[in-house]
């Protein structure tokens, strides 16, 4: 009976949790302090362009009593963290590559007519053609600073959670004992 409680409350944990860490990417924030905004980025929206990294958030391992959270792109704890890293050629060819990408998506639209070149997706192309170019003319063994934009870990609101699922599994127990003395 004891396992069965707390295999129940391990497993609602990582579900809670779980949503908890993903509402954080919802609103931007790591339970109410909000992520620095990008300075170069047209969207605005930190860590949501393609939803790679919330996406890899589903589906905690919930092994011997414990949850863990595993992340397979390899930029989740930069982000979670914050710190610096070293620009590489690597990095700098996928900087190039990204500003022509970018560049050329602005020119092939803003050819069709004169009136669309002033457009808002025109304005947010060649800003992210910018955005592109500017990273990609660092040099190799430059640093970059990327701020902390925590979506998971160690927050009060994480332990109240586990108390309110430890709660709840508690009560439920003890209906179950009743019922079985009776």
């Amino acid at each position: 009976m004891f396992k069965k409680f707390t295999d129940s409350c391990v497993r609602q944990v990582g579900v809670d949790l779980t949503d908890a860490f993903d509402q954080n990417f919802h609103n931007e924030s790591f339970f109410g302090r909000k992520w620095p905004k990008r300075k170069m980025q047209a969207n605005n929206k930190p860590l949501s362009k393609d939803g790679a990294l919330r996406g890899s958030l589903k589906n905690p391992l919930i092994q011997n009593g414990k949850v863990t959270w595993s992340f397979p792109v390899s930029y989740a704890s930069i982000h979670n963290e914050g710190g610096e890293i070293v620009v590489t050629k690597k990095m700098k060819s996928f900087f190039w590559a990204m500003y022509y990408k970018a560049h050329g998506a602005s020119e092939t639209y803003s050819i069709k007519t004169k009136k669309q070149n002033n457009t808002i997706r025109t304005r947010a192309l060649k800003g992210e053609a910018a955005k592109w170019k500017a990273l990609a003319l660092q040099k190799v063994g430059a640093t970059m600073t990327i701020e902390q934009r925590q979506f998971i870990g160690w927050h009060p609101q994480v332990d109240v959670r586990i108390k309110e699922v430890i709660d709840h599994n508690l009560k439920l127990l003890n209906n179950s004992i009743h019922k079985k003395l009776k």
